[in-house]
């Protein structure tokens, strides 16, 4: 990926060391078969999680001073921040699905296609943007009400484009500078411009990836629906946790926990008939392209303690027997 403008690598780098970046799933942050419909409960265990585990503060002072439906009352603690010297913060960025938004508006309309001269294909751009904004919203606000200073920020508005469905070229000076300022970037998948086809779906996935081999994190976290990466579809009952992954220097990767026979690297995964990023398949292929770079990747259930140790980086010292997720990680060995 090529930077904009006079924007290097050095410039990016310059900003403070990056703790994590940490993916917040679709699936385990809205209720997927529900159009635009959150898990309120969900988002709100990992917006405080995110907090005990990347800020240093235990004492939360919201930051979210908009009126709530159903609520009368506006939370606006000001007495809370004259006792504050300063805003605690940890540099990390959060990207998060879509989930229930943004899918249905983009598989019905063929945005992940292009073709912008179609009406419909247009109408659904603005459809698209109008559900993952929402969301986004919605995201910053729950952040924001556990004292973590959020701002969203949307790749279409930042001009990040694609061309043919590949992100060649992305400003992250904006993202850098808002990290230096002691804010934490909240980016989403979004609908984009594409030099090729017009435009087309850019997966929270890949902006992973973008931002991990830029920012250069010492570990990244993907928040998912279920415990981690399995040999076959969760539901089905011969699937198998995969609880270690090791990607070599070419690329390829290899199961190395639990000893699998017959596996030959084949994982067989689903993806929903109105997921117009990829789902698992290009969550597992960009982990991978992270691990490449020598930095560690957790793929965990959302909201539980498994995700804490995540989050929290206690994976990086030692991965205990008892803890349940998929852990990716390079190996300069040759991989099998």
């Amino acid at each position: 990926m090529e930077l904009n403008g006079n924007q290097t690598a050095t410039d990016v780098n310059q900003t403070k060391p990056i703790r994590c970046i940490v993916k917040l799933g679709g699936a385990a942050i809205t209720c997927k078969n529900e159009l635009e419909k959150i898990n309120e409960e969900n988002l709100e265990i990992v917006s405080t999680q995110l907090r005990q585990a990347l800020l240093s503060s235990d004492k939360v002072v919201g930051m979210d001073w908009s009126k709530r439906p159903g609520i009368s009352d506006i939370a606006c603690n000001v007495a809370g921040f004259r006792d504050k010297l300063r805003v605690d913060s940890t540099n990390f960025i959060v990207v998060h699905g879509g989930g229930s938004f943004g899918h249905f508006q983009a598989s019905n309309s063929g945005v992940h296609k292009g073709g912008l001269q179609q009406p419909l294909v247009k109408a659904g751009f603005v459809a698209t943007r109008i559900s993952v904004t929402t969301l986004n919203l919605e995201i910053v606000r729950a952040l924001a009400r556990e004292g973590i200073p959020s701002v969203g920020m949307s790749p279409f508005s930042c001009g990040w484009s694609t061309s043919g469905g590949n992100l060649p070229v992305a400003d992250l000076s904006v993202v850098a500078k808002t990290i230096k300022s002691g804010f934490v970037p909240v980016l989403h998948g979004d609908a984009v411009l594409d030099d090729v086809q017009g435009c087309t779906i850019l997966s929270g996935d890949v902006i992973m990836r973008h931002l991990a081999a830029y920012m250069k994190p010492d570990y990244v976290v993907f928040l998912t629906d279920v415990l981690g990466v399995y040999s076959h579809p969760p539901t089905e009952p011969n699937a198998v946790l995969l609880r270690e992954i090791a990607v070599g220097e070419d690329g390829s990767w290899s199961i190395t926990k639990p000893t699998l026979q017959h596996m030959n690297n084949q994982v067989e995964i689903t993806v929903a008939a109105h997921d117009t990023t990829g789902g698992m398949v290009t969550k597992i292929s960009e982990a991978a392209m992270i691990a490449k770079l020598g930095i560690d990747v957790y793929i965990v259930k959302a909201a539980s303690s498994h995700s804490v140790k995540a989050l929290s980086g206690e994976l990086r010292e030692k991965i205990p027997d008892d803890w349940l997720g998929t852990v990716i990680h390079f190996s300069r060995e040759e991989v099998q």
